[in-house]
């Protein structure tokens, strides 16, 4: 078969938040969310696929002193770039036309130095909308054809502790339902009598941490601190609190680090102040895991290793943003991290070789030590969202941040016809109770996506028209 890309367009829509988002170095109120189309030649069956992200800046590249409408203008450019470049490969299999178009993102990237983490977001929208295409094409799901390796997986060269095994022999069967795991923002209320009356939102949906864990039912949760001890403290002693007013014991938290800590011995001196009070050790706990607590200029580092394989007792701790090339997650490992994430950000292959790494060495150990972690860059439907979780279920990812739901008003930005759609083809995933615009149905702290998993790749074609 032979693949080429034949056009390539990407819309953009500016969106805002229903409140602040603080999330490291930045807080959030406006960014855009862009479409990207575009038609493929399957042996000249033409094709659409499509897919969708946020921009978000101060992610990608944590620079403090870079103008944010300057990290949008770039993030704008490895898109385009990447669309330009796809259109000169001609591949017989998906998952080659990814990696050649990967190889020849990574070498622009070097060349005009952009960083690998953000050079490959515009990889990772060209593949995500050719496995669309693809999916489309072949009549069949996003897992039947992952499961069956018609996507031309071939991971010896990349990976080769998986050589000889396929995708069914390292993955398991798909999940049925998702867990949230709340994003609690640096400034995000966390009881529902400390919002002022002029702060008061009125659009049907939660504002508080108190309200959503009433609202959506959920029992997980990603608590974001700045690497400033007291500070942080003091707040995770009022989140437990909450917890402890509305009786909530059955409950899991991650950390999420924003690499604001400088190196191991202060996050060390935090773990142990956490441990020298019996009601935050009892927090503690259920903690899941920190995620990426070190700057990801430092993150990886022999310094760094040889302190984490020295800390007896320490809690799992994984890489996100370092996570930034098809090496960096078997570097992670090989230092003493405990994993890394998905977020369909940073690749669907990438996220399918460090997920098939994973199972494989967690096989090998007889443990189920190492961990892959979902989390979210506030995605929102009727694209990203949907392609995100089927991922997620198909990496068997059971517990992932999802805060678009939040910081987000459902698909109020999008026409009626758009959200009459998704309600009717997803009944399970969405609802307008409540509200009178689309959101997702969070139920007991789960989200549903046996509904996304019957389709192509968690759209069907009336979502082309956004």
């Amino acid at each position: 078969m032979e693949i080429r890309i034949l056009s390539f367009d990407a819309e953009r829509h500016d969106l805002s938040t229903r409140m602040p988002f603080k999330y490291g170095i930045t807080t959030l109120t406006d960014l855009p969310h862009i479409f990207v189309r575009i038609e493929v030649s399957f042996s000249g069956q033409i094709i659409q696929g499509i897919s969708a992200d946020h921009l978000p800046p101060k992610w990608f590249t944590k620079d403090p002193d870079k103008d944010p409408l300057e990290e949008i203008d770039d993030m704008l450019m490895v898109i385009e770039k990447a669309g330009e470049q796809a259109r000169s490969i001609t591949s017989e299999s998906v998952f080659a036309f990814w990696h050649q178009l990967y190889q020849q993102q990574a070498a622009w990237g070097k060349d005009k130095m952009v960083a690998p983490l953000l050079a490959h977001f515009g990889t990772s929208l060209i593949e995500r909308a050719l496995i669309d295409a693809y999916c489309r094409f072949r009549g069949k799901n996003f897992h039947e054809l992952l499961w069956d390796n018609q996507f031309g997986i071939n991971w010896d060269k990349l990976r080769p502790e998986l050589a000889g095994y396929k995708p069914k022999d390292l993955l398991s069967p798909p999940l049925k339902t998702i867990t949230v795991r709340h994003t609690v923002g640096m400034v995000d209320w966390l009881f529902e009598h400390e919002i002022e009356k002029e702060k008061r939102i009125h659009d049907g949906l939660p504002q508080s941490l108190e309200a959503c864990i009433s609202f959506y039912g959920v029992t997980h949760f990603k608590i974001k601190v700045n690497g400033q001890l007291d500070q942080d403290l003091n707040r995770m002693e009022s989140i437990e609190a909450l917890f402890s007013q509305m009786k909530l014991k059955h409950f899991a938290f991650s950390l999420d680090g924003n690499e604001q800590f400088k190196d191991v011995d202060s996050l060390k001196a935090f773990w142990k102040r956490v441990q020298s009070s019996d009601r935050m050790k009892s927090f503690f706990d259920h903690i899941l895991f920190i995620e990426q607590p070190f700057h990801r200029g430092i993150a990886l580092t022999d310094e760094i290793g040889q302190a984490l394989r020295s800390w007896e007792h320490s809690p799992p701790i994984i890489i996100d943003e370092s996570d930034a090339t098809l090496d960096t997650m078997p570097r992670a490992l090989e230092l003493g991290y405990d994993g890394t994430s998905h977020k369909n950000c940073k690749g669907i292959f990438k996220g399918i070789l460090n997920r098939a790494s994973i199972n494989l060495r967690n096989r090998k150990a007889g443990n189920e030590r190492l961990l892959m972690s979902g989390e979210d860059l506030g995605n929102i439907g009727p694209i990203a969202n949907h392609q995100d979780l089927v991922v997620q279920a198909c990496l068997g990812i059971e517990s992932v941040e999802r805060n678009g739901h939040h910081y987000f008003k459902g698909l109020s930005f999008f026409d009626k016809d758009i959200q009459n759609n998704v309600l009717n083809s997803f009944p399970e995933l969405y609802t307008d109770a409540a509200c009178d615009y689309a959101r997702l149905n969070i139920e007991k702290g789960q989200l549903d996506v046996t509904g996304l998993l019957k389709t192509p790749f968690g759209t069907d074609e009336s979502h082309f028209k956004t």
